[in-house]
């Protein structure tokens, strides 16, 4: 830590309670009064080295039997201040640190202690200290934090820019500076270096200082031309140190066991992450998605801001396909709590990203030549919304089983996503089944609407075997999924047909198959063009019959027609030997 020795005499005062005394001999002639504390001194070593306490004497009205009474309480730095400035003026030994030097330099600066007062005053001898301890990164942070103590003069006198575009220059510097430099980051076997430091070894360092300094710190380091990712990292490191609310658990972990921590009351932690949101970096990505989530749920508890919490929500959104179910289950603490999750939330940072996905799309599409670089932004924004919908259709299973979640709001929120986002529907045909078991009461209408959501095309075999017998859905519904799976069925046998015929045209025409192979082929593929033929017939005549059983038949003939149609598919599932059985697990 650098230092300054001043002075040569030994040590003149003496303190007795809150006075002190000067040794010299003489009697003192003035007193001069700091709050509770009161130093009798004499006047001329003050008066020929300060310019305010000359004409501030002077105007004291004289007195031959007692000394005068100076009150300095307005000195910066007070009588801890004073007591070096005093000692300075006496020729006293004192020391100059980081830690004293700004409240002496403002204290010189007060009392007018300029080279007019003698050379070498102690203006002079601190701002030239000063430069010295910009040069050093450690005596520099610990110069800013006792800024705190003097602030309007600092500021007034620019110390606390000073410190501060030296802290930011300092932490922008290039890390291939080796020795022991400014940083003063030594080991006792040798000199560290720079470059083996991360990008993270200033985030601690700058954590002590009070909000309003390390706001204009994460303001000059951003103009400096810091990463956004280490400017994101410094405030996350902030927000986890000073608001306890955020992670109760592990907030506390990194101190030391013996250090006294005071916990800042819930009001002023609202206020600190309100700051600290306006102050996080607006790009995508440079902050996980995972902390914002958490900075959102803090901001529930604490009740911040509303513009606070939309914009916490609007930065989600924005990256809502980097997110996961665990982290965007928001738990509700609104006054009215119906839900168990905030599902209202939710809505508004799916709407957000909804919007900037159409907005996106629609800067694409344009009717000129479309370059290679755009098409790679196209799939890469398709496959950020895919994976939103499998996020959102997990998010709907989730909270499905919720009685009090109403229809409306879940058709909303399943109905957000477009349906060429979802590859297969399996995913909304699992939640809107849940959602239709857990809520019986629905109507027919509401039934209806829901399984409108999704795309019976694009179930798989697993979810459309499974939904060909869910008593739940409604029965036009099931029609679907049975028409759809039996065309999937005639797709893949003709397809085999297709496939078959090729072979059998590669193949040499004066080789004649033995035993009759060829003959016993084209039997089989007789028999099985018949047997499509005939189950084509067996669901257009039950689609039929469906129309009439809607109005005239109980639900118990419709399962066993169903059931003996589907023993049909699988015995024409098991001679294709492409489809296999199984169940759609909910």
């Amino acid at each position: 830590m650098a230092f300054l020795r001043l002075g040569s005499k030994s040590e003149a005062f003496h303190r007795e309670g809150q006075t002190w005394q000067c040794t010299s001999g003489l009697q003192s002639d003035i007193t001069i009064e700091i709050g509770e504390m009161s130093f009798h001194l004499h006047k001329f070593p003050l008066l020929s080295r300060s310019g305010l306490l000359e004409k501030l004497i002077g105007e004291l009205p004289g007195s031959d039997h007692s000394p005068c009474v100076l009150p300095l309480n307005q000195l910066p730095g007070g009588a801890k201040a004073f007591e070096l400035v005093a000692k300075f003026c006496y020729g006293v030994k004192i020391e100059l640190t980081s830690m004293n030097i700004v409240s002496i330099k403002c204290a010189a600066e007060y009392l007018q202690m300029t080279e007019e007062y003698g050379e070498g005053n102690l203006i002079a001898q601190t701002e030239g200290f000063l430069n010295e301890v910009f040069s050093n990164w450690t005596d520099t942070i610990k110069a800013l934090e006792t800024c705190e103590e003097v602030l309007p003069h600092a500021e007034e006198l620019h110390i606390i820019s000073r410190c501060i575009h030296s802290v930011a220059a300092k932490a922008c510097a290039d890390h291939n500076v080796s020795g022991c430099s400014w940083n003063g980051i030594c080991t006792g076997s040798g000199l560290k270096t720079q470059s083996s430091l991360n990008d993270d070894w200033w985030y601690e360092d700058v954590s002590f200082l009070s909000l309003p300094l390390y706001k204009r710190l994460i303001q000059a380091v951003e103009a400096a031309g810091m990463r956004t990712e280490n400017v994101a990292g410094a405030l996350v490191f902030y927000a986890k140190k000073y608001i306890p609310q955020m992670n109760r658990q592990s907030s506390f972990k990194n101190l030391n066991p013996g250090a006294t921590i005071s916990i800042p009351t819930e009001a002023d932690q609202g206020s600190l992450l309100e700051e600290i949101v306006e102050l996080l970096p607006a790009q995508k990505g440079v902050i996980h998605t995972r902390f914002l989530l958490r900075l959102l749920r803090t901001a529930m508890v604490l009740h911040a801001s509303q513009a606070c919490r939309e914009n916490l929500e609007r930065r989600v959104g924005l990256q809502l396909d980097q997110s996961s179910l665990e982290d965007l289950l928001v738990p509700n603490l609104g006054y009215s709590v119906e839900t168990l999750y905030d599902i209202d939330c939710f809505q508004r940072i799916l709407d957000h990203f909804i919007s900037i996905d159409q907005a996106a799309a629609s800067t694409a599409a344009s009717p000129c030549i479309v370059e290679e670089s755009q098409l790679m932004d196209d799939a890469h924004c398709l496959s950020s919304l895919a994976m939103v919908a499998n996020l959102v259709d997990s998010y709907l299973a989730q909270v499905a089983p919720d009685a009090n979640l109403k229809f409306p709001k879940f058709q909303s929120l399943a109905a957000a996503i477009p349906d060429y986002a979802r590859p297969l529907s399996d995913g909304i045909y699992r939640a809107i089944d849940i959602y239709l078991k857990a809520h019986p009461w629905l109507t027919d209408v509401e039934r209806e609407q829901l399984c409108r959501l999704m795309n019976c095309r694009k179930l798989s075999l697993e979810a459309s075997t499974h939904a060909a017998q869910n008593e739940r859905l409604p029965l036009r519904v099931i029609v679907q999924v049975l028409f759809f799976e039996q065309l999937r069925l005639r797709t893949s046998i003709s397809g085999w047909f297709f496939v078959s015929d090729n072979l059998d045209s590669c193949q040499d025409p004066n080789s004649v198959p033995k035993n009759g192979g060829c003959h016993q082929k084209e039997g089989s593929m007789d028999d099985m063009r018949e047997r499509v033929f005939e189950l084509e017939k067996e669901c257009q005549n039950m689609r039929e019959e469906f129309q009439k059983l809607r109005n005239k038949r109980s639900w118990n003939i419709f399962c066993r027609k169903k059931k003996s149609h589907h023993s049909d598919v699988k015995d024409c599932n098991a001679k294709s030997q492409h489809l296999e059985n199984g169940e759609f697990g909910t």
